[in-house]
């Protein structure tokens, strides 16, 4: 018999990401009690990876937990890009309600609408938390319209079109119901949350039943999962099955050796956990998102859907440049192999495919982000290896025709820029959908355009925007093959031999187009060193000194000026690079490169 259990309620916080989803739970910890009153507390105190921290983004989902009122509320904080999308869709799984976290000037945006038909189609009690009304140019109640539009839009049922709507500045730690209310605390969305989302119900006597929802990794116990406690009840040194509903044939009997639960920022040990908790367990090798652990006498999975499928690969290779080894610690084809499938553990969403050369992998992901997140993160590590351009990943339909993978891109730019971008997004195969007014003079387009027409973009995107520009996107699933598209109109600037720039010769090489390196720099033959103006590669010596004669001093080489170098971040470097260059990626430094070195080889293969 199902029975309901009052002190636990368990919600997810989605958003557009920048919306303040982190900084709003960062303020129910704060407002619960579960800091000390003289503990420094960092700000975002949930994203705890460096990555997260620095571009104020959150990348993997994180569980927390607080008590108000006697009641246990489990707090699930998640990724806001399209690129994690696939942490969102799983998460909700474990919850029975969501939070969705608007900024009250910038209103639903593209990923709102993504995370919020996720909600909705999983049938759950949704709050509108109207973040950030203590902005100057906030417009709450004309946000408001907008998000019951949106609501319409995705087919809400009356229930869920009857939600509540809170409003809030995390960043002050204030809640409202009405604007007219004098702001104190959070307590309005503590109640509302008490009131409005339904406590989790299940039998407590039936079998067990827990659903894996997300893994989390130590390097001491190995793989943890995460997931919530559907029916029965789970207790350390417990025999269960795991069982999957993907996988009909998967049954393994194992023994449940540690139980957590969530307290704030920490997991606490418990003997059992009943209907509606939300519980880590450690010591089952290969547990994997999607499996349900299930009592011996009773073994059926809880449905799940399956996890998004990636949509463009890169090859990751062992580095061979002159310099390899010189500043990674990790330098080997097996560390590369074992650092990937390590990440494996943590990421569903990623593929890693080994190919007939011991050398190179194969790395699927979501998207462009997706993967330099994991680059950025190796690197850091002190992995040196090289990467390939970005490619899309294809189908083939029931009658052999080619599909790609597709992204509906929504823009918002200054009016003057509109021309430039309708421009390059047609050159790289998008349709236009719709055009309208935007928010604060802006105009918003809305594109259907091949995933392969973005990679590169970006960067172009924010130089012809001059800045202003903002870009997002989300998959739309696969469409037939829409043509060739050319990418980048300039060639490269190649280093003609391997020795140390000088200004002598980056003087005479910067006529020629832009430069990335500046003097004192070593260099190596195949090396990219700058982009050309014209459209083919040239190779340039930049190590060229001046012979001095009995007149000329070489002091007079002090006169001349250089253009400071365009020094190119990782996101930047990835969309420059053609199919036939590497990126080479090491702790201290980023180099882009031919893949044949050798200019005579490489005129041959092109000559092919």
């Amino acid at each position: 018999m199902k029975t309901i259990r009052e002190d636990i309620r368990n919600i997810a916080i989605i958003a557009h990401v920048d919306h303040g989803k982190t900084t709003l739970v960062d303020e129910l910890l704060k407002q619960s009690g579960v800091f000390r009153e003289n503990q420094e507390v960092a700000e975002r105190v949930m994203d705890s990876n460096a990555i997260e921290r620095e571009r104020g983004i959150t990348i993997l989902s994180k569980n927390t937990a607080i008590s108000y009122k006697g009641t246990k509320i489990n707090i699930i904080d998640t990724p806001g890009h399209a690129d994690f999308g696939g942490e969102v869709e799983r998460v909700l799984k474990m919850v029975n309600g969501v939070i969705l976290v608007v900024d009250a000037f910038e209103g639903p945006m593209p990923q709102t609408k993504f995370v919020l038909r996720k909600a909705l189609e999983l049938k759950l009690p949704v709050i509108v938390c109207i973040n950030k009304i203590d902005r100057p140019e906030a417009r709450p109640d004309e946000v408001i319209d907008e998000v019951l539009e949106l609501f319409m839009d995705l087919d809400a049922s009356d229930e869920q079109l009857d939600c509540p709507f809170v409003y809030a500045s995390a960043k002050s730690g204030v809640a409202l119901l009405d604007l007219s209310d004098d702001p104190k605390n959070m307590i309005p969305l503590f109640d509302t949350i008490l009131d409005y989302i339904p406590a989790p119900e299940g039998d407590p006597d039936a079998g067990t039943q827990v659903l894996i929802s997300t893994i989390d990794y130590n390097e001491y116990v190995g793989r943890i999962g995460v997931g919530k406690v559907d029916n029965g009840t789970i207790c350390v040194n417990q025999d269960v099955v795991v069982v999957n509903h993907h996988d009909p044939d998967k049954q393994r009997k194992v023994k449940i050796s540690k139980l957590y639960e969530f307290d704030g920022l920490n997991k606490v040990e418990v003997k059992e956990a009943g209907i509606g908790s939300i519980v880590a367990i450690s010591g089952i090798a290969d547990i994997s998102i999607g499996d349900t652990l299930c009592s011996l006498e009773n073994p059926v999975p809880i449905p799940f859907q399956k996890i998004s499928e990636p949509t463009i690969a890169m090859q990751f290779v062992v580095n061979d440049s002159p310099f390899a080894g010189q500043e990674g610690k990790f330098v080997t084809s097996r560390h590369l192999r074992e650092r990937l499938f390590r990440e494996l553990n943590t990421d569903v969403s990623l593929r890693v495919e080994e190919s007939d050369n011991t050398d190179s992998f194969k790395v699927s992901g979501r998207g462009e982000l997706h993967l330099s997140v994991l680059i950025e993160n190796m690197r850091r590590e002190g992995y040196e290896f090289a990467v390939s351009k970005a490619e899309v990943l294809y189908k083939k339909d029931e009658n052999g025709k080619l599909l790609e993978p597709m992204e509906l891109a929504y823009i918002d730019v200054p009016e003057e820029f509109t021309g430039t971008v309708i421009d390059k997004l047609s050159q790289r195969k998008g349709e236009l959908r719709n055009m309208g007014m935007s928010n604060g003079g802006y105009t918003r387009l809305e594109f259907s355009i091949p995933s392969r027409g973005l990679i590169g973009y970006r960067g172009e995107f924010l130089t012809d925007t001059k800045g202003n520009g903002i870009l997002n996107t989300s998959f739309d699933g696969y469409a037939p093959y829409k043509g060739d598209i050319s990418y980048r109109k300039q060639g490269s600037l190649i280093a003609f031999e391997t020795g140390e720039s000088v200004t002598y010769g980056l003087f005479s090489a910067q006529d020629r187009g832009t430069l990335f390196i500046g003097p004192g720099e070593k260099v190596y033959s195949g090396m990219v060193v700058g982009q050309n103006a014209k459209t083919d590669d040239i190779e340039i010596n930049v190590c060229k000194t001046k012979h001095l004669t009995n007149t000329r001093s070489s002091s007079a080489d002090e006169a001349l000026k250089l253009t400071p170098p365009r020094i190119l971040s990782l996101e930047e470097a990835l969309d420059f690079i053609e199919t036939d260059e590497l990126l080479e990626v090491t702790p201290k430094s980023l180099r882009i490169r031919k893949k044949i070195l050798d200019p005579k080889m490489r005129k041959r293969s092109q000559n092919k």
